[in-house]
């Protein structure tokens, strides 16, 4: 009896194992150099590193560290989720007194030279009583 049980939960294990489905969508995985406007600051350049985490992607759903790099302003690491060509993403700046931290969505699209390239559109509601901004980012 004992035997059959380890039997049943190894093989429920396994089928549970090979139950997800692999990523199968775009790795957006990079550097990108971007040109943002912010509503409150004002222009500013930075750089974004994307990073697929492939443990937690299945089928076309990919799931990635992001960070955002601004010369002046800090860094403003965060986690995205995509799915075909949009991207979900949140971040929030290291120094956490600024209440500089928010939600964006992106448009992946690749350019005539085979870059992929996206514009982000993003809201942070406590930053200076509310904000929002936009970035064009190009991947190096």
């Amino acid at each position: 009896m004992l035997k059959s049980i380890v039997f049943v939960l190894a093989a429920a294990t396994a089928i549970a194992v090979q139950a997800k489905p692999a990523f199968t969508g775009t790795d957006y995985s990079g550097v990108y150099d971007c040109k943002g406007k912010d509503d409150h600051e004002g222009d500013y350049t930075g750089t974004v590193t994307l990073q697929l985490v492939p443990a937690q992607s299945v089928g076309e759903y990919g799931a990635y560290q992001f960070k955002l790099e601004v010369p002046g302003y800090g860094a403003y690491p965060g986690q995205a989720a995509a799915h075909g060509k949009q991207m979900a993403i949140h971040f929030a700046l290291t120094d956490q007194s600024t209440k500089d931290y928010g939600t964006g969505i992106a448009s992946f699209s690749k350019r005539k030279d085979g870059k992929w390239s996206f514009r982000k559109f993003y809201y942070e509601p406590e930053f200076k009583g509310g904000n929002f901004g936009m970035e064009d980012c190009v991947r190096r």
